[in-house]
């Protein structure tokens, strides 16, 4: 099975002035790939990735602080408007435990904070910074398989890596999540 997603193509086709549907970026990306017909194929569910996709591009046109984690990749680039300014790996959500993708903003940050569940409960995670109800970023200090989705859907960061995005990013940043 071949996996497309259709942000980074739609994302890449605005940035240069070309405005297009997400059915043509879509194609375009079919096409570009050789998908024959009869290939299975994922797609990312249309709604989600086109805004997805305008919100990604609408923030790399500004000058603002914002972060994107890319499921596929399992990484987390801090971007001020369109220039990375860090890549980190990540761990994100297990397939039962999944990553929320769209577009979120801090929440509430905390230096230090217990996470628990039903079947975790952990006690001083690290450089905490919530975007959507218990979903959030953090220091992880219990494991160091990054680039390995093992979460309970946050997004694990080590911890150093966490305290440099805890110092740099603040209340109302952009969180965009896309496969």
């Amino acid at each position: 099975m071949k996996r497309f997603t259709c942000p980074g193509l739609l994302l890449s086709l605005r940035k240069f002035g070309v405005q297009v549907s997400l059915t043509t970026a879509l194609a375009l990306a079919l096409s570009i790939a050789g998908a024959k017909s009869g290939s299975v194929l994922a797609v990312e569910p249309p709604d989600n990735a086109e805004a997805i996709a305008t919100r990604m591009y609408d923030l790399q046109q500004s000058s603002q602080r914002w972060i994107q984690v890319d499921l596929s990749t399992q990484r987390l680039i801090a971007w001020e408007g369109g220039n990375p300014v860090r890549a980190v790996i990540v761990s994100t959500g297990r397939d039962a435990t999944p990553t929320l993708t769209g577009t979120f903003e801090i929440q509430s940050m905390h230096r230090v904070a217990r996470m628990q569940g039903d079947d975790y409960n952990i006690p001083d995670v690290p450089f905490v910074m919530y975007y959507s109800g218990n979903y959030g970023i953090h220091g992880a200090y219990w494991h160091n398989q990054f680039g390995v989705p093992m979460s309970h859907g946050c997004v694990n960061v080590a911890v150093d890596h966490a305290e440099w995005l805890f110092s740099w990013a603040e209340m109302g940043t952009p969180v965009v999540v896309h496969e």
